[in-house]
Order: C-alpha cells, then structure tokens, then sequence
C-alpha cells in the first residue's frame, strides 16, 4: 500500500511538471496576448481611464443590489489573494534561475496579465447568476452558463471542481511555518518538532477562521485595510534599502536591461530568460486563471467596462509593483547567483537581512501579512465553488474544511498535494481563458459602446 501511494504521489509530482510548465504558461500568456491584440491594447491604452474609474466611487456601488461588496473592496481583496509567498519567493527563484533580465519579462508579463483581467472583469459583471439562495453571484460558473449556454454547465462545474482544489492554502500555510522556524525557533535552539508545527497550525486555524467564517464582507472589509498598508510598508523598507545603497541604484536597473535582452549566450539563454520572467509573473498575478472574476462577481458595480478598468489594476500592483520591489534589494546584495539549491524565501531573507539591520525580521514581518491574506481570500474562492455544486446552503461547510488543511499543511510534507492542487489550478485555468476568448467578440463591443 505504502509502495503505491508513493508511487501515486511520485506520478502527481511529475504530471504537475509538465502540464503545469511551460504548457500552462503557453495557455495562460498566449492567450493573453491575443486578448491584448484584439482589445486594441486597452491595458496600455486605457490606463488613465482604469486610474479614474478606481477613484469614482459612487459609480462602484451603482448597482447597490447586485453585489456584496464595492469595487475597489473586490479589486484589493484579488489583490491579498495574489499578493503572497510567490512576490517574495518567487521572485527570488525566478533571478536565481534567469538572472537580472527576468524582471523585465516579468513588466512584460504583468502587462498581458492586466489586459486578460480586464476581460475577466467585464464578464463577471455582463453574466451574472443566482446561486440556490437566489443570491446574485459572479464568477467562471456564472460566466459560462449564462454567458455560453445552459448547455455548457459541464464546463462550469468543471471548473468549479478544480476550483474547490485550486484554491486551498497547502503553500502559503506550509511555508509559513517553514520560514518561522528558520527564522525565529531554529536560531533560539527550539526543535522543529511535530508539536510545534502543530501548535503553529492551530494558531493560524483560528486567525483565519476569525476572519474567514464572517463571509465575503468581512473577507472584503480586512482585505481594503490590510493590502494597502501591507504594501505601503514593504514599499518603505524597501525605499530605505535604495536610499542607503543609492550609489547601486543605475548598475541594478542597467542589470535588468541588459539582461532581458542579451544575446552574448545565443537565442537560446534570451528565450529562456524571457520565458523564465514572464512565466512567474504569470503564475503570481493569476490572471486567466478565473479567481479574480469571482471576487469582481460580487462587486455592487453594473458597469462592466468600468469594472474590467479597475480589475487589470491587480496585476500591475502584484506582478507589477511589489514583485518590483523585492527584485531591487536581491540585486543590490548580489545573493542570488550560483545557488546549488533554490530556495526562494531564504534568498530574499537573507538580502535583506545583509542590506538592513534586523531586515530579515521586518520581511518576515511583511510575509506573514502576505500568506495571511492570500488565505483569507482563497477561502472565498472555494466556498462559491462548493456553493455552485452543492447548493449556497451548503458552501459555508467548505471553510471547516479548508481550515482543516491549514493543520494538514503545517505538519505533513506536501509536494505531492502541492502538485495535485498545481494540477487543479491549471484545469481552472484551461476553463477560463476558453470561456474569454469564445465571448471576447462580446467585451470588444462593451469597449466600443463605453469609449465612443
């Protein structure tokens, strides 16, 4: 039995590799850019317009009946669920693997990215449904079914499975424990026994189910406090690193330049580089992915454009902003290069840990905001999941559950669960950014009738 379950562990961890490599990134930015050619470039273009709509907020509740929260509740609350461990660790992977040029595919990336979350926003407002409750709910399995066609509720619930996977906290959680002990127990001489993880997990068990168990308002109401704090204060850390080490400032921005398009190694280290920055972003912003359009669903917004203008802000915050800021003190430390192991957190400790006294505290400070509120927005994502299958009676049953990972995460080793909800992310994926390009034509014409 064991030898089988290894083996069945042994087969998700590689079938993750696969589909969930340059497959899903082939998916994910390849049809990102055809939604970007074919919406005229309106992440480009209609910017300004994007920065006007997030500030008018009596038109984000012109729809008091049709949603829970504002739009600007839904856009920071996608934000803390893709502002996490992946804007910190990932990035430091993503520069040990590809070096400097990585950050500049990663703009790139981000800017694909903000164009496929426009589409996503638009939609999640154009095809609203009712859930068992009558409730008025938002999302892919909305999307599909009042968007496509009744006929298409296979496809929904598809998506819907995936996500009641996809969108659990096995990372976030897991990693969390791992980087306090590595911080703060192991230094202490504290043992990292199983007790321990233990305790850790319970303690997160009841931070997020203080916030998780309110709903969607309470979820909404903590998100638009904490995200911008959170990321005002990681942006003043970091200012304090580039206003001490000024003199570094032109040689890291001259790194990224002349990485992303250097060609000393042949075609084939630029592609990779490219590949390499464009990739993590594409995984940190989720854009494509279809979380994002569940949050937006429940916006009081009726404007669709003006919805989708306010939504593409996400991934220049995320994959944009704050994966900007934690590449610029790893560069300035030159800790990243020639790595036997990748460990992406450790790497970015330790840059800030050599460029501030106590650096590697105030980042673990900002980290265990970071996890914290990418868990409390995934709860949401899978109680709507749950409530489409299963009736909206029954969707509050999902957070015991998704609370009982977060013990599951905090003691067991994960790669394979890991892998699995990998595997189920990128079904989700394949879901949405099918049902986005079959109803582009639809947001093109929303486009043309809101700019005319």
């Amino acid at each position: 039995m064991n030898n089988f379950l290894d083996c069945l562990g042994q087969w998700i961890i590689n079938a993750s590799d696969v589909v969930c490599g340059y497959p899903e990134f082939l998916l994910l930015i390849g049809g990102g850019l055809f939604l970007l050619i074919y919406s005229g470039a309106v992440s480009i273009t209609k910017l300004p317009h994007a920065i006007r709509a997030l500030r008018n907020r009596q038109a984000q509740d012109s729809g008091k009946d049709s949603g829970q929260i504002s739009s600007i509740q839904a856009l920071l609350s996608a934000i803390a669920a893709t502002v996490g461990m992946g804007n910190i660790a990932g990035v430091a992977i993503a520069l040990s693997i590809g070096g400097p040029g990585v950050i500049f595919w990663m703009w790139v990336s981000a800017i694909v990215g903000m164009n496929t979350k426009f589409f996503e926003g638009v939609l999640s407002i154009m095809y609203k449904g009712k859930d068992s409750n009558g409730e008025i709910q938002g999302g892919p399995m909305y999307i599909i079914t009042e968007g496509i066609g009744k006929k298409w509720k296979p496809l929904a619930m598809a998506f819907a499975i995936f996500g009641i996977f996809g969108t659990l906290c096995f990372t976030q959680a897991n990693q969390l424990v791992e980087s306090f002990t590595t911080v703060f127990t192991t230094p202490m001489g504290i043992e990292n026994t199983v007790g321990l993880r233990f305790s850790m997990g319970v303690i997160m068990i009841i931070v997020v189910g203080i916030v998780v168990l309110g709903g969607i308002k309470r979820i909404a109401q903590l998100a638009s406090r904490i995200v911008p704090i959170m990321v005002v204060c990681y942006f003043i850390l970091v200012a304090i690193i580039m206003v001490t080490n000024y003199d570094m400032l032109p040689a890291v921005f001259k790194s990224i330049f002349e990485g992303a398009f250097s060609m000393k190694a042949g075609f084939g280290a630029f592609a990779f580089v490219a590949l390499t920055g464009a990739r993590r972003a594409a995984f940190v912003n989720e854009a494509g992915v279809g979380t994002a359009s569940m949050m937006h669903g429940a916006s009081r917004n009726n404007d669709p454009v003006r919805e989708g203008l306010i939504a593409m802000l996400g991934p220049a915050i995320d994959s944009g902003f704050v994966c900007t800021l934690t590449a610029i003190p790893i560069l300035i430390a030159g800790q990243y290069s020639g790595l036997t192991e990748v460990k992406g957190l450790y790497i970015a400790l330790n840059s800030f840990g050599a460029l501030l006294p106590y650096g590697q505290y105030m980042l673990m400070l900002i980290v265990f905001f970071f996890a914290f509120s990418t868990m409390f927005s995934y709860s949401y994502y899978g109680q709507k999941c749950t409530g489409f299958l299963f009736g909206a009676k029954n969707g509050k049953y999902y957070n015991y559950f998704y609370l009982g990972t977060i013990l599951i995460a905090a003691v067991m080793p994960l790669d394979a669960l890991v892998g699995f909800m990998d595997l189920a992310f990128a079904g989700m994926a394949v879901c949405t950014m099918f049902t986005l390009i079959y109803l582009s034509p639809r947001v093109k014409a929303q486009i043309k009738e809101y700019f005319k």
